[in-house]
């Protein structure tokens, strides 16, 4: 099936009303204006997998709105049959899944460990300076929103800056970046990015996230690799590098599962499944054989057994059981039968009528007898000391002075 077909597919799937699928009233703006999209995006995944799309859906819901609005949450919930909860636990995950308004322009700085040590964090210090606004926050005039990203996975570029999660300044400075932001705040012609596709707005990216193209023309072809990037193959056309017998038409091979594939040969034996049966060599149909063990294999399980012999021979005792070696009585019976030695009443300890514990030798006693029970409002021994008592401390002060 040729891509045009596939596409003609998913949207005569998609070919559906608002009024054939229930949304509730917070839900139905939304829906009028973007259902054909989201049915073509559960369109993709096989049945019963519908809920594979939430997060494609979450990106759709932020085309319209910018951002996860409660009424977003109710949609992605409602066209999944799950419930809000189930959303709003994957919305508050990502941090590509912005929970209040945010501007036309998303500016990352990272200041993750390397970007940090070559001026990052400077970048950002006084880009917020500039825009008036801190981290996730966004201009008066609704154009820039900043952030400070913990990575952005080019740290051969270090520090760099995004636009709406394409790279946009790599080795950024706060003058280089500035500079961009002003260019994005006037609206005229949009400033050419350092690597990577043409600047679009939050919502046209939030579009290409959800998994449709870019519709703009040379958009995605617009960003060159970088010197960093090329550095590797720049060194081996220097130095004469090439690797052996290499062919850029070579296909990429696949392997699978042996038990896979002797699977499927099984099942290609069936008539009624494959009408090639008969037409094939005995040999085309037989289960591939059990690949011969190696060292590893071989010494792996001969561990393992050896674990487990020695894990059985473990005896495990349970409470209640004797001990072997002649103690007739297990640590369990005679603790109860201390505490009750007779039997002749119910074991009432821990409960709201036991007893204090009985000190069992003097200097238990004297212990237990200086340490005054703790009441409602404040710990053991916090009590007022006894007019006389303060005023022998007090004479004893003035005996030293």
């Amino acid at each position: 099936m040729s891509d045009a077909e596939q596409q003609g597919r998913l949207r005569r799937t998609a070919m559906k009303t608002v009024d054939e699928v229930e949304f509730s009233p917070a839900a139905t703006p939304l829906a009028e204006k973007l259902l054909e999209p989201a049915l073509e995006i559960i369109a993709r995944y096989p049945a019963g997998r519908s809920r594979s799309a939430l997060l494609p859906l979450l990106h759709l819901v932020q085309t319209v709105e910018g951002h996860v609005s409660p009424a977003g949450v109710a949609f992605c919930a409602e066209i999944l049959g799950i419930n809000k909860a189930q959303v709003g636990a994957v919305a508050t995950f990502y941090t590509m899944y912005k929970r209040r308004p945010t501007g036309e322009y998303l500016v990352s700085v990272c200041t993750n460990t390397l970007c940090n040590v070559l001026g990052g964090q400077q970048v950002y210090d006084e880009l917020s300076e500039h825009l008036g606004v801190g981290h996730d926050e966004t201009t008066a005039d609704g154009r820039i929103t900043l952030e400070h990203a913990e990575c952005l996975a080019a740290c051969d570029y270090a520090p760099v800056v995004t636009v709406n999660y394409d790279f946009a300044i790599d080795e950024a400075t706060p003058q280089s970046t500035i500079a961009m932001v002003e260019q994005l705040r006037e609206g005229g012609d949009l400033p050419t990015p350092s690597r990577g596709a043409r600047i679009c707005s939050l919502r046209d990216m939030q579009t290409q996230l959800a998994g449709f193209a870019d519709e703009r023309d040379g958009a995605i072809a617009d960003g060159l690799a970088g010197a960093p990037t090329l550095r590797g193959v720049t060194l081996a056309q220097q130095h004469g590098i090439a690797v052996a017998d290499f062919n850029l038409d070579t296909p990429i091979t696949t392997t699978k599962d042996r038990r896979d594939e002797s699977a499927k040969a099984v099942k290609d034996s069936d008539p009624a499944v494959s009408p090639l049966v008969g037409r094939l060599p005995a040999s085309a149909t037989k289960p591939a054989a059990k690949p011969a063990e190696g060292k590893v294999t071989r010494v792996a399980k001969k561990a393992a057994t050896k674990v487990k012999a020695a894990a059985e021979a473990v005896t495990h005792r349970h409470a209640g059981e004797d001990l072997p070696g002649g103690d007739v009585k297990n640590p369990e019976t005679r603790t109860a039968e201390k505490r009750n030695p007779t039997m002749g009443e119910p074991d009432r300890t821990g409960g709201a009528t036991a007893t204090e514990p009985v000190p069992s030798n003097p200097a238990e006693a004297s212990g237990v007898a200086q340490n005054t029970a703790a009441g409602d409002g404040k710990p053991a021994g916090d009590d007022a000391r006894p007019a006389a008592a303060s005023g022998a401390a007090a004479s004893d002060v003035e005996e030293k002075k």
